[in-house]
């Protein structure tokens, strides 16, 4: 039996064993995608025993060494963080599934290096998940960006190129930019950059070491340089990622990178500032109905609203999931910048309500271009006849995503609701039920389109993609559903942190 300890070494161990086995056994493919299987297998078994403590009350903690003189790379493990982990590893399980029967039936190159990346983006979001400070917080989440820049690029004409040059561009100017000054500033601050319940910030703004304005300042400064967030207008990264292979985008939108962008704003809401002082503090210091985050929420309930109208314009499939993508990240948002419990819990199931659903439809995506070599909407009509599987998981992904019963995301929506009433900005629950409608309006006609009108080319030229491919795909759209049944366990998680 091993230690707390132990197992967060283990947990982390094990995705840089995959990098390590996957460039061993580069030559002989079976080997090489069965190890990275059995080792995606085992991390989730190490992180259901984590799990298990933390739900129990425990707080698992290590410590690796110090990065600079009094700060360290440090780890303790507190439930939002572990939900994030079991997201993570969960999903590496079916998503490497999936990419092994999408990389050989698109007959893919350099797969070698796609699967050693694949593991390294997730070590870097199981370091961001049990990380117990800014400072491991952003090293993490440097070594996501650099170790999914291959990913984005991996077809290695000038289009990945120059949407990889975007990717990194944005991310990592933003991150020095806006994420570290933050840091810096807030370990000034503070004498900490450790994450503590109830905000490390609050105590310093009762001394009068930083004023409301400059609350309202750094908090800015965290929201924009957290860019995996995709808040607008730091959001063309998001778009221009999805040049990479389809499992690349279902890794970006719904197993790592974005989430790990969501989850660090309320990492940072909830242990920097506290939901009590953001809720409390306005740009005079006085209670009030205006706060310091107001503006940021306005913000991104347009974030909501217009990435949603924009992805009504898009024909390619891919392209609509993506600003889909920044419409859906911008409900955490908000719900971490309302700061009331309800919008709080509502942000964290949102990550795993999101991400279930997000990755089926991406999964979809990618199935359909293996089986019937289609990109764009408008070239789909009749497919589903053809691939009845894909298109059903993509409809009840769908629901899920809009916010019906019996999806998941349903429960996620209603706590964010409820957060807009209970901050006192009951106007803006106004945005999150237009944007359902939009949903709605984005993404039904794609299974409609395929399941009911006719098309003049005969439906045997398609097929269904590879069982590896379409498994994983029926198992997350089942799970979309499933989850509804069990939004009560993870309310009770996401209590203890509010």
């Amino acid at each position: 039996m091993m230690t707390p300890e132990q197992l967060i070494m283990t947990s982390l161990a094990l995705p840089l064993l995959a990098v390590g086995l996957v460039f061993l056994f580069g030559k002989i493919p079976n080997l090489r995608d069965g190890c990275s299987i059995v080792v995606s297998v085992l991390l989730f078994g190490v992180t259901c025993q984590l799990a298990q403590l933390v739900f129990n009350g425990e707080r698992p903690e290590l410590v690796i060494g110090e990065m600079i003189p009094g700060f360290k790379i440090r780890f303790l493990i507190e439930p939002l963080g572990m939900i994030f982990a079991l997201v993570a590893s969960g999903l590496w399980i079916l998503t490497t599934i999936y990419a092994i029967g999408y990389m050989r039936g698109h007959h893919e190159k350099n797969q070698t290096r796609f699967f050693a990346c694949f593991a390294a983006a997730i070590f870097a979001a199981l370091s961001a998940a049990y990380a117990a400070n800014l400072l491991t917080l952003f090293v993490a989440y440097e070594v996501m960006t650099i170790s999914t820049y291959p990913l984005v690029t991996h077809n290695g004409d000038e289009e990945a190129k120059r949407g990889g040059r975007v990717y990194l561009g944005i991310l990592i100017s933003t991150s020095i930019a806006f994420f570290l000054f933050a840091i810096v500033w807030t370990g000034h601050i503070a004498g900490t950059l450790d994450f503590v319940p109830g905000g490390i910030l609050q105590q310093p703004f009762a001394e009068g070491k930083i004023s409301p304005a400059g609350l309202a300042a750094l908090l800015a400064l965290f929201t924009f340089g957290i860019g995996k967030a995709a808040l607008m207008p730091f959001h063309r990264w998001l778009p221009a990622a999805m040049v990479a292979p389809t499992p690349v985008s279902a890794l970006l939108h719904a197993v790592a990178v974005v989430k790990v962008g969501v989850f660090s704003i309320l990492k940072v809401v909830i242990y920097v500032f506290g939901i009590d002082l953001i809720r409390e503090t306005n740009l005079t210091g006085s209670l009030s109905d205006v706060g310091i985050s107001d503006w940021l929420c306005y913000l991104a309930a347009a974030s909501i609203l217009l990435a949603s109208l924009v992805a009504m314009t898009k024909d390619n499939l891919k392209a609509r999931l993506a600003y889909s993508t920044i419409s859906q990240l911008a409900y955490i948002t908000l719900g971490a910048l309302l700061a009331s419990e309800s919008s709080v819990i509502g942000g964290g199931m949102h990550i795993v309500m999101h991400a279930v659903g997000k990755i089926t439809l991406f999964f979809c995506a990618g199935a359909i271009y293996v089986g019937a070599h289609k990109k764009n909407i408008s070239d789909m009509r009749g497919l589903g006849r053809a691939m009845p599987l894909t298109f059903a998981a993509f409809l009840v992904a769908s629901i899920s995503i809009i916010g019906l019963p019996p999806g998941g995301g349903s429960w996620s929506k209603w706590f964010l609701a409820v957060g807009c009433v209970e901050s006192g900005q009951a106007w803006l629950m106004g945005a999150l039920m237009i944007s359902s409608l939009l949903n709605i309006a984005y993404l039904v006609p794609i299974p409609i389109r395929a399941f009911m009108t006719p098309k003049g080319e005969e439906p045997q030229k398609w097929h269904e993609a590879p069982m590896m491919c379409v498994v994983p795909l029926c198992i997350t759209a089942v799970g979309s559903v499933v989850l509804m049944f069990f939004a009560d366990s993870i309310y009770r998680v996401l209590l203890q942190i509010v």
